[in-house]
């Protein structure tokens, strides 16, 4: 199909047969390594993304990258959003479980941190390090406020699959992959994912796998209930925006975990989707006028993503772990794509110290 991302050289690819869903699955074609470190990418992208990684890096460890449930070529199944992450964490670990695969390093990327986050705090004994790549904050995305994600409302309102532009996924639905507006998949993906003017080189590969997430009220971007409270949508059961509701989410206990894994926290300085000011949170939509009847940063403030980070990773510190934080210059949202050999070498060396 002309609409199918190409498979990059030096990639294998092909489907695993696991008892909860057929996933999709790619690993360097030459293995170089027996060192095995799973990469869980983002909402709206898939391990297309992640794939000049593995084989950049294929000397150096045995890259393994699936698409996640709802999303690239994996089978289609529902996301139970009330189990926060956990659907994604159980597949990953059947997916390991089929490829004979423990002791692996963790790399997520955006909503894949928070999943990475969530496979580490249910199986802290099979993993050796976590990278965290521009992650979602570990009290889920949007609806909350202060260092501790205090919910802003009881319902957890404006989180969830009613704070997604409709056009924008009207667009998906359409497989629209023109430049004309603002809300296209392509500009989307070039204005907020990077830093402008930067462009992929595999823009088209990357776009094609975007656009293969499935729609739908019980997929992407999930459903919603009406609330009384700004901006009176509220989180519903389905879907990975959903799954990313605080509602269901929270991964301070990983600062519980016995088995202290070194973390490593890295993200763009121009981050404009995960930041305590991020324009995807109508906490700051609100407050810089793009959404009416905003009731004040007294009732709903931006969300503090990156210092909500920063405060649980802290905690982690104070209980015996370690994590290291690099912000990178001159990048957004995929320092993996935007800065190549620089995030190489630092996952290379934090790998390499922690093996």
């Amino acid at each position: 199909m002309e609409d199918l991302p190409k498979i990059l050289e030096g990639v294998k690819a092909w489907f695993v047969e696991t008892p909860r869903l057929k996933q999709f699955v790619r690993v360097p074609e030459r293995k170089g390594s027996d060192v095995p470190v799973l990469f869980v990418h983002g909402n709206f992208t898939s391990g297309t993304y992640f794939e000049e990684t593995i084989v950049s890096l294929s000397d150096k460890f045995y890259g393994v990258v699936p698409d996640l449930r709802g999303y690239g070529l994996t089978e289609d199944k529902v996301i139970d959003a009330t189990l926060g992450f956990r659907d994604w964490s159980n597949d990953l670990k059947e997916l390991l479980d089929a490829l004979n695969l423990k002791n692996v390093h963790l790399v997520g990327w955006s909503m894949g941190s928070g999943i990475a986050m969530q496979f580490t705090i249910d199986y802290p004994e099979i993993v050796r390090s976590l990278t965290l790549i521009s992650p979602v904050s570990p009290f889920g995305f949007g609806g909350t406020k202060d260092l501790k994600g205090t919910p802003c409302y009881e319902d957890f309102a404006g989180s969830g699959g009613g704070t997604v532009n409709p056009d924008f996924v009207q667009r998906i639905k359409e497989h629209d992959t023109s430049d004309l507006d603002p809300n296209s998949p392509r500009n989307v993906i070039n204005n907020f994912y990077y830093k402008p003017p930067f462009r992929a080189k595999r823009e088209e590969d990357y776009l094609r796998a975007s656009l293969l997430i499935k729609i739908g009220p019980d997929r992407y971007p999930g459903d919603f209930v009406p609330s009384p409270n700004w901006p009176n949508v509220a989180p519903g059961k389905f879907g990975p925006v959903n799954a990313m509701s605080p509602k269901y989410v929270n991964l301070s206990s990983i600062t519980k975990i016995k088995n202290k894994i070194p973390i490593l926290w890295v993200r763009g300085e121009a981050d404009l989707i995960v930041s305590d000011n991020s324009f995807f949170d109508f906490g700051y939509l609100g407050k810089m006028g793009f959404i009416p009847n905003y009731p004040g940063e007294d009732v709903y403030p931006p969300q503090p993503m990156v210092s909500q980070m920063r405060f649980v990773l802290e905690q982690y510190k104070e209980n015996g772990g370690k994590y290291f934080e690099e912000v990178m210059k001159d990048c957004a949202h995929s320092p993996h794509i935007e800065k190549f050999e620089e995030f190489n070498r630092l996952l290379t060396n934090f790998i390499e110290e922690n093996n």
